[in-house]
């Protein structure tokens, strides 16, 4: 358990680059053992997350080694396709090697994963796309146990737009004969960076990005090199802070047009935002009007992940702002909290009501989830007085160094 201990009142000014994303590089890393071969992955952030993932890599044999954001994979020695449950038990991502391993080892045994409690999360899509390739699969007492006596290349449509069945879907189809063609595909950027690292491996995949993604054929490398994309969420997180703390920030290496539903809604709140191919500057004087209804949806809608931040910059905005959570049924942990900061929030089922407030007074408070605990931290600069959010490790799983970037943009954050 960590304390982040907030004083809030202060502008957020400077200029800082943006870690690798958090939802890009897990499933990477995944894909690294489809194929014998040596992977050198840059811009990896020195998360939780990562650190779990790179467990699980070395219990089915890789050879990992981390230097900075440098993580080199020698996944030549995968000699197991099981991966230990209290690995597994770490990460909701972890479901993405019930793919790799199949498609690596012809079977896989997980048990089912873990990661932020936002509600049900099933798995019946990831399942769903590896039996259409020709997988046999058992579940009994919470674990999951695929087969194949050989993968078949066929036409796949999803139910929903998933994310990670997309993703599993992509890595089972490189071991599959012939060609597999999955429509009403995610069209997260992240998968397209999954694209780009798999046709470096050697795979012939297309599509990423758009409803319908094709993997036709694999011709493995022995060795490639890949740069992790930016964290979109991560840059939506510093936008909100300095939207709501006010002050003047740009952000450096990333791709703004992947998050432009965010900066869109900060616009129409009042800040000023600039944006190039590869930065976005926005100054704020912390004096926000509540902007039109908030819907979150799948890519390219507005995300679900940067649902909470962008709560905590409209706890002090002058209107009403309504949310619909449209993702997962247990998102809205943030508002007890937030009440407790003095702000006026409401729920009802999947809709949440934000009367913006004078003002916000820091207090104790604690985080339920990654998410929430960012825009705890959000809200508490925003406050008056100081803050203590206790957190039970949940930032870290997404953010590498929270804490410093905000005091190295002018905030007083500390963690004791």
């Amino acid at each position: 358990m960590s304390i982040w201990n907030v004083k809030g009142g202060n502008t957020l000014g400077g200029s800082l680059a943006v870690q690798g994303a958090k939802n890009a590089v897990l499933p990477i890393m995944a894909a690294s053992i489809l194929t014998g071969c040596e992977t050198e992955l840059l811009n990896v952030p020195q998360l939780s997350d990562v650190q779990a993932t790179i467990r699980i890599l070395r219990s089915v044999g890789c050879t990992v080694t981390v230097d900075g954001d440098v993580v080199g994979i020698d996944s030549t020695g995968v000699c197991r396709s099981e991966v230990p449950d209290e690995l597994m038990h770490q990460l909701r991502s972890s479901i993405i090697f019930l793919g790799a391993l199949l498609a690596r080892c012809g079977e896989a045994r997980l048990s089912m994963p873990g990661g932020c409690a936002l509600g049900r999360r099933p798995v019946d899509q990831h399942l769903k796309v590896l039996r259409a390739l020709g997988a046999e699969i058992e579940e009994t007492d919470g674990h999951i146990l695929c087969r194949s006596r050989g993968l078949r290349g066929t036409r796949i449509e999803l139910d929903m737009p998933s994310v990670g069945a997309t993703e599993n879907a992509m890595l089972a189809a490189c071991a599959a004969e012939g060609t597999t063609v999955l429509t009403n595909a995610a069209r997260e950027p992240e998968i397209a960076d999954l694209q780009e690292y798999l046709r470096r491996l050697g795979a012939n995949v297309s599509g990423a990005g758009t409803g319908t993604v094709t993997v036709a054929g694999f011709d493995p490398q022995p060795r490639v090199g890949h740069r992790i994309m930016p964290d979109r969420i991560v840059a939506s997180t510093l936008l909100c802070a300095a939207a709501a703390a006010g002050g003047d920030l740009e952000l450096r290496g990333l791709a703004p047009r992947t998050f432009s539903s965010v900066t869109a809604v900060l616009s129409e709140m009042g800040c000023q935002l600039r944006t190039t191919r590869r930065s976005v500057r926005i100054l704020s004087d912390g004096r926000l009007r509540a902007p039109g209804p908030i819907a979150t949806g799948p890519y390219p809608g507005f995300p679900t992940d940067a649902q909470p931040l962008l709560m905590a910059a409209c706890l002090r905005a002058r209107g009403t702002t309504l949310f619909v959570e449209n993702m997962f049924e247990n998102r809205y942990g943030q508002v007890s909290e937030f009440v407790r900061l003095g702000a006026d929030v409401r729920t009802v089922g999947k809709l949440a009501v934000v009367n913006g407030v004078e003002r916000l007074t820091g207090a104790e408070v604690s985080a339920t989830d990654l998410r929430a605990g960012a825009a705890l931290v959000t809200a508490a600069l925003a406050a008056e007085g100081e803050s203590r959010i206790h957190d039970a490790g949940h930032i870290d799983r997404g953010y590498f160094d929270l804490d410093g970037s905000l005091r190295y943009l002018g905030a007083e954050v500390f963690r004791s």
